[in-house]
C-alpha cells in the first residue's frame, strides 16, 4: 500500500489530534458530499474522494463528510438548496433537472454544473434463476423492486418502463425498497428481481449470488435502441462476465456517467481546491475505489450533460485537460 493511501486511512485519527491542537483547524470549512445507500457504488466513491480530500486538507482546509441520501435526485435537490456542497448524480438525472423533466418536471435547474465525471454505471437487472425472467419485458406479472423514490435508480427505471410500454400496474406489484434490503428480499422470495444503476462489482449483487441463485438479465432490443437514439446521455454497455456467482457470461445492457455535481454559486476557489486534490491523486482514487476502472483523467474531466464550474475548468486548463 502506498504511502498516500495509508495517510489516507489514518487520515481520521490525524485530523482529530490536529483539531485539538491547531487554531488553523478551527478556521477550515465543510465539503458535504451527497452520496446514496451506504452498500451502493455512490458511498463507497464519495468516501473514497473525501479521503483524498481530507488528507490534502492543509493545502486548502477543507474538511469532507460523504453523506448517506436516497441517491441522484435527492442529491441534486440537496445541492440546489444549499444542504449538501457537492452529490453524486447519473448523468440522466442531470439532464432532467437541468431541463425541468420528470422527476423535476417544470423546474428546469440552470444553476447545475458538473466539477468532473466520477464513475460509469450500468443498468442492470437481477433475478433469482427460478423466477423465469429472462428478458425486460418478462418482469409483467412480477415482484420488483424498482429503486428508492429519489434513487437515479428509479428514475432510469421509471425511462425504460415507459420505452418499454410497461406501466406500474403490469408488475404483480412495484416495490419501493432500500437498496441494502434487495439482496436478501430476493433470496426471501419478497421480491422476484431488482434493478440497479451503478458500477461494478456491487457488493449487494455479490450478496445475493452468494445467497441463491441468481441470474443477470441483458437489457437489449427496441426500446434500448429507442432510448439510446432519442437521450444524449445514455450510451450502449455490458455488465462484464465473470464478477458474480453463477453469472459467466457478459451481459449487454446501456448506462450512463457518475457526475459531482454542484451549484454555479460555489466559489470557484473551492471547486478548483476540490478538483486539483482530486486530479493529482487519481491513481490513489483508484486504489480506494477499484470500481472505477479504467477512467482516465481526460475522462473525468469530460462532463457531458451540465456545464463545467469555472473552479474545475481553471483546473483542467492548468493541467492540460482543456
Amino acid at each position: 500500500m502506498c504511502a498516500f493511501v495509508r495517510m489516507i486511512l489514518a487520515g481520521c485519527a490525524l485530523l482529530v489530534v490536529a483539531a485539538a491542537g491547531a487554531p488553523a483547524c478551527a478556521q477550515s470549512t465543510s465539503f458535504v458530499i451527497g452520496t446514496a445507500d451506504v452498500v451502493g457504488n455512490y458511498h463507497p466513491l464519495g468516501r473514497a474522494l473525501c479521503r483524498i480530500v481530507n488528507a490534502t486538507r492543509k493545502d486548502h482546509g477543507l474538511r469532507c463528510r460523504a453523506e448517506p441520501t436516497e441517491g441522484s435526485v435527492a442529491n441534486i435537490e440537496g445541492v440546489l438548496a444549499g444542504t449538501l456542497d457537492a452529490g453524486l448524480a447519473q448523468s440522466d438525472t442531470q439532464y432532467h433537472a437541468r431541463t425541468g423533466g420528470a422527476p423535476f418536471a417544470d423546474r428546469p435547474q440552470p444553476k447545475l454544473r458538473a466539477l468532473f465525471t466520477a464513475d460509469r454505471e450500468t443498468f442492470t437487472l437481477v433475478t433469482r434463476q427460478d423466477a423465469n425472467v429472462t428478458t425486460f419485458d418478462d418482469l409483467r406479472g412480477k415482484r420488483v423492486a424498482v429503486g428508492a423514490r429519489g434513487s437515479g435508480t428509479r428514475a432510469t427505471m421509471e425511462q425504460l418502463m415507459k420505452a418499454s410500454g410497461i406501466a406500474p400496474g403490469d408488475f404483480r406489484s412495484a416495490v419501493e425498497m432500500r437498496f441494502v434490503d434487495v439482496d436478501t428480499a430476493l433470496c426471501d422470495r419478497r421480491i422476484d428481481a431488482f434493478v440497479f444503476v451503478g458500477g461494478h462489482p456491487n457488493a449487494s449483487i455479490a450478496d445475493a449470488s452468494t445467497e441463491c441463485p441468481v441470474r443477470i438479465v441483458g437489457i437489449a432490443g427496441p426500446a434500448v435502441d429507442g432510448l439510446l437514439a432519442a437521450q444524449p446521455y445514455y450510451v450502449k454497455s455490458e455488465i462484464p462476465g465473470g464478477m458474480y456467482k453463477g453469472a459467466d457470461a457478459a451481459q449487454p445492457s446501456f448506462g450512463m456517467a457518475a457526475t459531482l455535481v454542484v451549484s454555479a454559486d460555489m466559489p470557484d476557489a473551492k471547486a478548483y481546491a476540490i478538483t486539483k486534490a482530486v486530479f493529482e491523486h487519481f491513481d490513489d482514487l483508484r486504489r480506494l475505489y477499484p470500481s472505477l476502472g479504467v477512467i482516465t483523467k481526460a475522462d473525468a474531466a469530460r462532463s457531458g450533460v451540465l456545464p463545467v464550474h469555472p473552479g474545475a475548468l481553471k483546473y483542467f486548463k492548468e493541467a492540460g485537460l482543456d
